[in-house]
């Protein structure tokens, strides 16, 4: 960005979901400028950008490059300057960022908890024998057949509208989602339960969402008047167990992070893709009052934490083959 006052393009995936997203921080940077909320497309233009993530919908991200094909246009976006900043899930974001690009802020989070989407129950546990469950996600196919080892885990890849339309033509017997998606377009109730996140835990860094920019730019004042601390400190340690466990999609792992009165705990898992093993650990740290060293130590938490179970788990923890 040449100067404050020019426009901060934001960079989105095209999807309904990512562009409520882009939405929701088009008028947060607006607001925190100082603009007229009706000028919010001249002061901060949002750019949709269609990623090869969002057009190969037939086969799991780990057999075509893994989560980064959910951000590989839009960092380049960034890097060539085409745009000033990305608005990311930052569930769908691989552990190490580009050289020259950086996180900016991380706003507060949304519910990070896992929904089951059905017209025939509401929990993994009430489906019936051989029930079809769609999903995309190795964790979640982890996780579901840790439980129900006799689901017929199906390949369910597209954005939230495909995806509901899909259980609702009849094509699966039930879906899983993140419940902070179906929060933000508004239509919570299709949720007919919640996952509890301690006994499965969601996608390290689930329902939050990452503000990424260029190095150059990370000071600017709309983009450190995003960030919410305890949201950053709490994805930093799902982030450090992320890294140690491979960090893209290749791995089923889980992690859940809660912070109460400055006191950090931490439960991590990794499973076979076929949810026959489960590793776990858990911790607790008290942390330190400055920001950056309490991020800091979160961070090694969950690093940490991840090592340990990638050590327990072993190869058993990677795909076949």
């Amino acid at each position: 960005m040449q100067h404050a006052q020019s426009p901060i393009r934001i960079g989105a995936r095209g999807s309904r979901l990512s562009l409520v997203q882009a939405r929701y921080i088009q008028a947060e940077i607006t607001r925190l400028l100082g603009a007229d909320p009706a000028l919010a497309d001249a002061v901060a233009p949002i750019v949709p950008i269609t990623t090869t993530g969002d057009r190969v919908q037939d086969r799991r991200l780990l057999e075509i490059g893994g989560k980064a094909l959910f951000t590989k246009e839009i960092e380049e976006a960034l890097l060539d300057g085409r745009i000033d900043c990305a608005v990311h899930c930052l569930k769908d974001m691989p552990a190490m960022t580009p050289p020259g690009l950086a996180t900016a802020a991380h706003p507060e989070r949304e519910d990070p908890r896992d929904a089951l989407i059905s017209h025939i129950a509401s929990r993994i546990e009430d489906l019936p024998q051989g029930a079809r469950l769609g999903t995309a996600s190795l964790r979640r196919q982890a996780q579901a057949l840790h439980i129900r080892p006799d689901l017929d885990v199906q390949l369910l890849r597209g954005n939230v509208d495909t995806r509901l339309a899909r259980l609702d033509e009849g094509g699966a017997d039930a879906i899983m989602l993140a419940f902070a998606g179906l929060k933000r377009l508004g239509i919570p109730e299709r949720a007919a339960g919640l996952i509890d996140p301690v006994l499965a835990p969601p996608a390290p860094g689930q329902g939050a969402l990452t503000i990424q920019t260029r190095e150059a730019d990370l000071d600017h004042p709309a983009f450190r008047g995003l960030h919410h601390v305890a949201t950053g400190i709490s994805v930093a340690a799902e982030r450090g167990a992320l890294e140690a466990l491979e960090g893209s999609c290749k791995t089923a792992v889980g992690a859940f992070a809660q912070l109460v009165d400055g006191r950090l705990s931490l439960i991590v898992e990794g499973l076979t893709p076929n949810g026959a093993q489960r590793w776990r650990r858990d911790g607790a740290i008290q942390l330190s009052m400055d920001e950056q060293h309490a991020r800091d130590e979160a961070y090694r938490l969950g690093l940490s934490l991840g090592e340990a179970v990638r050590k327990d788990g072993g190869d058993a923890l990677l795909p076949p083959g």
